[in-house]
């Protein structure tokens, strides 16, 4: 793009930001949709509001072709964003047919793996993450963003704040898990944090929000340790997450309970989520106080 087409996105995307923002969609939405405009524009070195139906058919083959069905989906919520918020004009281009639904199973590690991945972790920053993704049933970034003040060792539960949807909920903490944190939290001792990223003395980030552990070096370390443990199923931090629900769901807990406690909006997703086992009537705290009270864990020396 010449200096005048430079000058003129730079407006666009200012102006899509502004909508976007004030439409209240999440500052994850926002970074992917504005990130999926300006790479349209890289793609054929145009201003958006210049592209052609023929432009937006060939760019969406491309990602149909090289791409995720997750990633054209997004780029076209994107562009059908941009075209209706910006331009002004609905979107009547490049009808995308429905991606094929792949209802594949996710790998369940059982309560012993879970147990040895745990132990065989060399570091106890990631021993004690894993163990609070597990045993409270989080996404990645909730564990990641657990502050000091969310861990109500009165109550024994803990607050899981601006989940998915950006909702709230509470879910039990067991004792174990409270016993793992004060240790972990003890050998660094950030004023906020639980799982703060760097080194002491932890200084905030330019938006002001202190900086926890790398998302990807959790990712990283959990491959590599269920590898060095044997286990070839598919590991990742959502598998803790999804072995904690089927574990409840087996142990007895029932589904009206797990999709409260993991913050499912709807009960389809927790039943797609989880093995079906026979429901029962159980007290979800002591069940979970229960199931991680069984894990078999040898701690890093502090």
């Amino acid at each position: 793009m010449n200096f005048n087409e430079t000058a003129r996105f730079q407006d666009l995307h200012q102006r899509y930001l502004t909508e976007l923002t004030l439409r209240g969609k999440s500052p994850k939405t926002i970074d992917l949709y504005t990130h999926c405009l300006r790479q349209v524009c890289d793609f054929f070195d145009t201003c958006p509001d210049q592209l052609s139906t023929d432009q937006l058919q060939q760019y969406f083959m491309h990602l149909v072709e090289h791409r995720s069905w997750s990633l054209v989906k997004i780029a076209r919520n994107a562009l059908q964003s941009f075209y209706q918020y910006v331009l002004g004009k609905p979107w009547e281009y490049v009808p995308i047919a429905k991606p094929p639904k792949v209802q594949s199973l996710q790998d369940v590690l059982s309560p012993e793996e879970i147990g040895r991945l745990i132990s065989r972790t060399r570091k106890l920053n990631y021993q004690v993450y894993f163990l609070t993704t597990y045993s409270l049933g989080l996404r990645l970034s909730e564990a990641l963003n657990l502050t000091i003040a969310d861990v109500d060792s009165h109550l024994m539960r803990v607050h899981v704040r601006c989940g998915k949807g950006r909702k709230d909920r509470f879910v039990p903490l067991p004792l174990m898990t409270l016993k793992a944190l004060r240790r972990y939290w003890a050998t660094h001792r950030h004023p906020d944090l639980l799982f703060p990223g760097g080194q002491p003395p932890y200084a905030a980030v330019a938006s002001g929000a202190s900086r926890v552990m790398d998302r990807g070096g959790v990712q990283k370390a959990i491959k590599q340790v269920a590898l060095d443990c044997g286990i070839r199923k598919r590991v990742h931090i959502h598998s803790l997450r999804h072995s904690f629900a089927t574990h409840l769901l087996e142990n007895g807990v029932n589904l009206r309970s797990i999709q409260t406690l993991l913050g499912h909006a709807s009960p389809v997703t927790t039943a797609r989520y989880t093995r079906m086992t026979h429901e029962a009537q159980q007290n979800s705290a002591l069940m979970i106080n229960a199931l991680v009270d069984r894990l078999q864990v040898d701690w890093v020396s502090s």
